[in-house]
């Protein structure tokens, strides 16, 4: 057995999670609504403020305790996500580049191309520019808020010369020389 699955997940007031006959779990909170799909290889039980993942027997040993741990990791993200919700903060290098928000749904970048870049947020996710080089996406599920961060760095990641580009915030940089010559 995994061992992360073995820990039960707590469930705080104001969230409740149901298991729906099609092994289909949904999680309501304050933060919204997030479903998952449970696979045939492990079960969800909730006994009063916690709620179990166990393997169900079905399935290959192997595959069953990979899936166990996941599940319940999946299961914890799902309950952080609808109680404090995810955060993920990106920065922009470069003289002249900026990013602005449009409302909570749509960010455009002006990032060095010949036109600006438009990227509109998946359902669930939004997007705020506190300043001009900083750009924070928040929603309920993890997954989202990190892919579409992941979608907004690849426009420009950053390069290993002058170090401009979109990169996490706190990322490092590897820098390399430049050109050197011989003398």
């Amino acid at each position: 057995m995994s061992r992360i699955g073995k820990s039960p997940v707590t469930v705080p007031s104001g969230v409740t999670i149901d298991v729906a006959a099609g092994r289909q779990v949904t999680v309501k909170g304050p933060g919204g609504t997030l479903q998952m799909p449970l696979r045939p290889e492990v079960k969800l039980t909730v006994e009063g403020k916690a709620a179990v993942v166990e393997l169900s027997g079905s399935g290959s040993p192997r595959a069953a305790r990979a899936y166990h741990g996941m599940t319940r990791a999946l299961l914890n993200n799902m309950v952080v996500g609808v109680t404090k919700g995810f955060e993920k903060k990106l920065e922009i290098i470069g003289v002249g580049w900026n990013a602005a928000a449009q409302g909570p749904n749509k960010l455009v970048l002006n990032i060095g191309f010949c036109h600006p870049v438009a990227i509109d947020m998946p359902q669930g996710v939004t997007v705020e520019t506190p300043k001009p080089t900083q750009i924070v996406l928040k929603g309920a599920d993890r997954q989202s808020v990190g892919h579409i961060a992941a979608v907004i760095r690849k426009v420009r990641p950053p390069e290993p010369y002058k170090g401009k580009g979109i990169r996490y915030d706190g990322e490092f940089v590897r820098r390399k020389a430049g050109k050197s010559f011989g003398s």
